[in-house]
């Protein structure tokens, strides 16, 4: 059934090059594997596929979280790569140094080349 399945993240983007660019050089993902005219990187045991598609970056809803043990560390480094940071205003969430706390979590949301909103996210202990 699908619970045993691997299961694999779309992710649409406009222009292939580009978001390869962005995804390999400021994320440091490696590809695995060029597919169908798009390229798919594993991340942690799970995969990405970016697709081209003319409906990249139309979504307001985040399309992909990272779980990481060190959200603070993540987001320097990623600053220090040229990421940038989303900034949130949410009732009940408390946002600093482009980190949301609240909800059990730490997470920080960015964009990609093409619009797409992504986050890194940490579990806080209960």
């Amino acid at each position: 059934m699908l619970s045993a399945a691997p299961i694999r993240a779309y992710i649409p983007v406009s222009s292939v090059p580009r978001a390869r660019k962005f995804y390999e050089e400021k994320l440091g993902l490696k590809p695995k594997e060029a597919y169908a005219g798009g390229v798919i990187y594993e991340c942690g045991g799970a995969e990405a596929f970016l697709y081209p598609t003319s409906n990249a970056g139309t979504s307001k809803a985040s399309q992909a979280f990272w779980q990481v043990e060190d959200v603070e560390a993540e987001v320097a480094e990623l600053k220090a790569r040229g990421v940038k940071f989303e900034e949130y205003d949410m009732p009940g969430i408390t946002m600093k140094n482009s980190i949301a706390t609240g909800g059990g979590a730490k997470t920080a949301w960015f964009r990609d080349t093409e619009g797409n909103i992504l986050a890194i996210s940490q579990r806080l202990a209960p």
